[in-house]
């Protein structure tokens, strides 16, 4: 078998690990979207240095970079990450590129056939592409979906159960005419999925239809942190999507029976971060790395604090580092979109 062919009959199967589990490394992208970003390019390419060279405190950091960009992508991040020549579109590694599996002794990559959330960003052709040159270069299976979907679509608790919103995944944009029981197969025939709990979402609410990665997270087998509107702030659709969350959740047992713990954590106030207009203002989309989470503090003072004592409880043992992220929230999106975690070949 080639390094870079499928390889889902052969062998034990495959299981998608829970992202607090060991990494390898962390994988991030080098936008190159001059057409979206325009003049804050410079300013969310700064942005994506920063967390590249914060995480390589802590764990090893791969960069993708079209090959004319490396130079500059290597100066920004430093030594101690390293950069690939791998041609990307956008900085959202976590839709983009590979979502990885493991089995004893080997890990591999699914490719989700990135489409740009339903066609509605272009150009993605070299997005579209990541999986198959990233997994190429590294020399790892590559195993192709026959349905479309991104890894913020994907939250795992690598014991066999899945939180994903219908928004995102059983949507025509994505995966015409298939229904839940179809996709649920295909889930777990990839990524070792018994169990999925749906949540209703947001069809066209952005970009991505209500990714879970900004709405509900598993911070342990049977535990889920959940986002919250601030308090007082007006109701809206989004909160009717927490709301709604909320009671699904309470109603729910994962694949081992249990029933789920629901924590949740309030957003900032608006009237208090330095953002606006689509800036993605949760906690919800950080990043779970070797022995630190990743967090987003926006502005607010008293709920960036609270947002980090309440990931410290929830991760004993990992250093909460907050990083000012605005230039890439004001894009809709946070750390969790923009990193791509590979497992450790240890089991």
């Amino acid at each position: 078998m080639s390094p870079n062919s499928q390889n889902t009959a052969q062998g034990p199967p495959w299981r998608m690990p829970a992202e607090w589990e060991p990494h390898a490394r962390t994988h991030l992208s080098w936008p190159a979207h001059t057409s979206l970003y325009r003049t804050d390019l410079p300013a969310v390419r700064a942005a994506v240095a920063r967390l590249a060279r914060a995480i390589a405190e802590h764990e090893p950091v791969a960069l993708l970079a079209r090959p004319e960009q490396q130079a500059a992508a290597r100066q920004a991040v430093g030594g101690a990450v390293e950069v690939l020549p791998i041609p990307v579109d956008d900085l959202w590694t976590r839709d983009h590129g590979p979502t990885f599996v493991r089995r004893p002794g080997e890990v591999a990559g699914v490719d989700f056939g990135f489409n740009g959330w339903g066609e509605k960003q272009r150009p993605h052709d070299d997005d579209h592409r990541v999986p198959r040159r990233l997994l190429g270069h590294l020399g790892l299976p590559r195993q192709a979906a026959p349905i479309v979907a991104e890894g913020g679509s994907l939250e795992v608790d690598g014991e066999g159960t899945l939180l994903a919103t219908e928004s995102s995944l059983i949507n025509d944009n994505r995966n015409p005419g298939r229904g839940k029981e179809d996709i649920e197969a295909v889930l777990g025939a990839l990524l070792g999925v018994r169990k999925v709990i749906w949540l209703a979402g947001l069809r066209g609410g952005d970009i991505t239809d209500c990714h879970v990665d900004g709405l509900a997270r598993f911070t342990a087998p049977g535990v889920v942190l959940l986002n919250r509107p601030a308090t007082g702030a007006p109701p809206d659709e989004w909160t009717a999507v927490c709301e709604e969350a909320l009671k699904s959740l309470q109603a729910a047992t994962d694949a081992q029976g249990r029933a789920i713990e629901v924590v949740e954590l309030p957003e900032p106030e608006r009237s208090r971060i330095r953002g606006s207009g689509d800036f993605l203002a949760t906690y919800l989309n950080y990043y779970v790395a070797n022995g630190a989470v990743f967090a987003p503090k926006f502005g607010d003072r008293l709920a960036d604090d609270h947002a980090r004592g309440l990931l410290a409880e929830l991760h004993p043992g990992r250093t909460v580092v907050q990083l000012d992220i605005d230039p890439i929230a004001y894009y809709g999106g946070g750390i969790h979109c923009a990193t791509q975690q590979e497992p450790a070949m240890t089991m």
